[in-house]
């Protein structure tokens, strides 16, 4: 059980935060004297209003764009390192941890609200060491502090907020503050004080309570082997984890919970591989259905950008409709991916069109001329070029009046003399009065204007004007273009210019994909030179090591930190799968040499060779407290769940065995959530259905600049079988294949036309020329 905080108890959410100071509430004449009291003991008596305050904000000289967003704070703000450490232990002075991103909007609220406050400036720069960390780019001191907050509380979010003794262990933490007590919250500069008294009073609980905090943080995230090394039952796994997911699955709307509502592609992904194993049975067709009717609804609703592409972080009510405005790189990678394979599978255009319009989104608005990909898009931006507040949502929304100035063409062949913009609004919900619903617009950012949704099918819509399916498909692609171009007037929400390892190779692997099931060559191509700009800027060639970010400068060049970032373990698995993947779309083997280099070096710093399973983090670092595991696939997968499929496609493209064992480690590792609660691991619920089985390699032997062996391919690309891999065997006797796998050499095309060949354990079929019967064969 972890020891609740000596000073305060604190729940925490995404939301603001409501932090309990204990049964005997002051009044609030009473509470004003004590503040006014104390800010006089915390800074000397000073008047806080006479003269400028001094402060040195050393975040001026970062590349991260959030820690930039604070360079010009009147707050003594330090980057995570030795400096503020040894400050903090000189002066004997507490540490305020902030952590947050740049896209992040209740970061924003509370820069404007507490940081940019002098006088909270002044108490914060007085008596504390500030400092101030970007999530996305160091995961590793987040991970470690939100899991104490989460772990002492009801939730967690951004901004996180930790109070740390100089010896860097947290004992009080939250999310956001508000910058003055309310009724019900507790006041930014009321926690300041209240902590600054107990750190001069009750020093020595303090340290003892932050120490046995410590101890029962590092028993709670102990993840390991405990007795034998066995991996559990993947079918008993499987099972329960569908049966966890329907049980939580909306009919009505699709997804997996009522609200807020996040596109979740792992378990979509769970669900497309539990279809596949069990096609002929109602599970696997429910199964089928679940994922499908998601997608589709998703597509529909305001989460998804009708006008620009892409989609938004997340819904905040029940059927997608008002999202929280910010568009991360992560999701449009994955979500990319998931539409293809929705397409894959179904066969429906709707799915293709969907992947296709994220890829436009992503190579038009978060890719660097560099070939890397940007990090992500803010939800918050200025009404208009003359407003001084930046409002949520305000670049995406729409009152109905902007859209008649927008669409005033009569429609050619109603009678009524309707006008585009009527059968715009109609098809997309748009209410004269605003369509958002008031409880999810509690500071009345969206009142009055319009998120567009997907109201009605086509063929309803065509029905009610009178028009042709395909007169009115034309009609709301121009509408759209018109629109774009009407919002392009308006000021562009913040872009995170920051590139980091991880999402690039998620964004990689949905160009990938997507570009091998669509049969879209221009996407591959995308795809490698985002390996390429990987390969230029954030690996370290005589180290064998990944960066972990850089970021685009000044002059549009690519720059890299000070104090260069090594990539974590999420890096390098999202890397790795992601040359897996362009390999196979563009079956260049140069990428899946790369793959098995970094899958060796990923080994060698992660591995944990008593537990089993992956560190998320190197053992190099002595400020960081704890060295963990994560045990749960969120709006990313966790990076032990993506190891296991990683290791088992290195095996069958080298061989190596002991990638094999290692896979099953990583499942025994985390057995006992697997067999519990595997609903929150889809991924690894996943991947312990191919590690059970094994992969398969289909091997085509041919020279794809032939049509035959390009006709092999597509049957390949056009079906779901995720649990084999694909092999190019050219006939290059001294390429990375070849000499890894020598039994490709015993495998020839048969009365010279291209050849596939499907190989389990070292045996392979009989040679199948047909892509008829290759078909057959990947679809048992």
């Amino acid at each position: 059980m972890i020891p609740a905080p000596v000073l305060l108890l604190c729940r925490t959410s995404c939301r603001p935060l409501l932090l309990r100071l204990g049964p005997n509430r002051t009044s609030w004449a009473r509470r004003t004297i004590f503040l006014r009291t104390a800010l006089a003991m915390a800074t000397g008596g000073k008047n806080s209003h006479s003269g400028s305050p001094q402060y040195t904000n050393r975040l001026i000289h970062e590349k991260s764009p959030y820690l930039l967003q604070h360079a010009h704070n009147p707050v003594n703000w330090y980057p995570w390192g030795q400096e503020a450490f040894e400050k903090a232990k000189r002066e004997d002075k507490l540490i305020f941890l902030s952590v947050g991103y740049s896209t992040c909007h209740w970061c924003h609220v509370m820069e404007q609200e507490s940081f940019q406050n002098v006088e909270i400036g002044q108490i914060l720069n007085e008596n504390f060491v500030c400092i101030k960390v970007d999530r996305e780019e160091r995961p590793d001191v987040d991970k470690v502090y939100m899991t104490f907050v989460q772990a002492t509380s009801s939730g967690g979010g951004w901004p996180m907020s930790v109070w740390l003794t100089p010896d860097l262990k947290p004992f009080v933490g939250g999310t956001y503050f508000p910058p003055e007590d309310g009724i019900y919250q507790v006041g930014f500069r009321t926690v300041l004080l209240r902590i600054l008294e107990q750190w001069k009073r009750n020093k020595t609980t303090l340290l003892e309570n932050s120490q046995k905090i410590m101890s029962a943080l590092l028993a709670r995230t102990d993840v390991g082997v405990r007795g034998e090394e066995v991996p559990p039952s993947s079918q008993e796994v499987t099972a329960r984890c569908f049966q966890q997911l329907s049980e939580s699955y909306d009919e009505e709307y699709g997804g997996f919970s009522e609200s807020p509502k996040f596109p979740t592609p792992v378990n979509l992904n769970f669900l497309f591989s539990y279809w596949a194993l069990r096609r002929s049975t109602s599970e696997g067709a429910r199964a089928l259905q679940m994922a499908l009717h998601t997608l589709k609804m998703m597509a529909y609703g305001g989460i998804h950008d009708h006008i620009a592409q892409g989609f938004h972080r997340y819904s905040t009510d029940q059927r997608w409709h008002v999202p929280h405005f910010e568009k991360m790189l992560y999701d449009q990678g994955q979500l990319a991916a998931a539409y293809a394979k929705a397409f894959q599978i179904s066969g429906e255009e709707f799915f293709a069109d969907v992947a296709a319009d994220i890829l436009l989104y992503v190579s038009r608005d978060l890719s660097d001329r560099s070939g890397g990909f940007y990090s992500a898009e803010d939800a918050d931006s200025y009404p208009s070029l003359q407003s001084k507040e930046k409002q949520e949502g305000a670049f995406c929304v729409w009152t109905a009046e902007e859209i008649r100035w927008v669409l005033p063409d009569p429609v050619e062949g109603i009678p009524e003399r309707k006008t585009t913009a009527d059968v715009f609004m109609h098809h997309y919900g748009v209410k004269e009065d605003g369509n958002v619903n008031p409880m999810k617009d509690p500071h009345n950012e969206l009142k009055g204007k319009n998120v567009l949704i997907v109201q009605y099918s086509l063929e309803l819509t065509a029905a009610r004007f009178g028009l042709g399916l395909e007169q009115l498909k034309a009609l709301l692609a121009k509408s759209r273009e018109k629109l774009y171009k009407a919002r392009g007037q308006r000021p562009r929400p913040h872009l995170d210019t920051k590139m980091l390892a991880s999402w690039n190779g998620l964004m990689i692997s949905g160009f990938a994909q997507s570009g091998a099931i669509l049969g879209k060559k221009e996407y591959v191509d995308r795809a490698a030179r985002a390996a390429s700009f990987l390969q230029s800027h954030m690996f370290n060639a005589s180290s064998g090591k990944l960066l972990r970010s850089c970021y685009q400068g000044q002059d549009s060049s690519v720059e890299q930190s000070s104090v260069p970032i090594h990539g974590f373990l999420e890096d390098y698995v999202f890397v790795i799968q992601a040359l897996f993947d362009l390999y196979e779309a563009s079956l260049n083997s140069q990428w899946l040499e790369w793959a098995v280099q970094l899958q060796h070096k990923q080994d060698d710093l992660f591995w944990d060779p008593k537990g089993f399973a992956y560190f998320s983090t190197e053992a190099a670092d002595p400020s960081l407290l704890l060295r963990m595991k994560d045990d749960q696939d969120g709006a990313e997968p966790s990076p032990n769940s993506i190891a296991v499929t990683n290791l088992l496609r290195a095996a069958s493209y080298t061989g190596h065995k002991e990638w094999v064992k290692k896979a099953g480690q990583i499942l025994a590792a985390f057995s006992e959530r697997l067999l519990k609660i595997p609903v929150v691991l889809p991924e690894m619920a996943r991947a312990s259905a191919a590690s059970h089985l094994t992969l398969q390699q289909v091997v085509i032997c041919g020279d794809p600049s032939r049509e035959d062996t390009r006709e092999l391919l597509r049957c390949v690309y056009s079906t779901y079988a995720p649990n084999r891999v694909l092999i190019l065997a050219d006939g290059d006797s001294t390429g990375f294949l070849y000499r890894r796998l020598p039994f490709l050499s015993s495998l020839e095309k048969k009365d010279g036309k291209a050849t596939a060949y499907l190989c389990e354990n070292f045996t392979c079929s009989l040679p199948i020329t047909s892509s008829q019967e290759l078909r057959r064969i990947l679809l048992p």
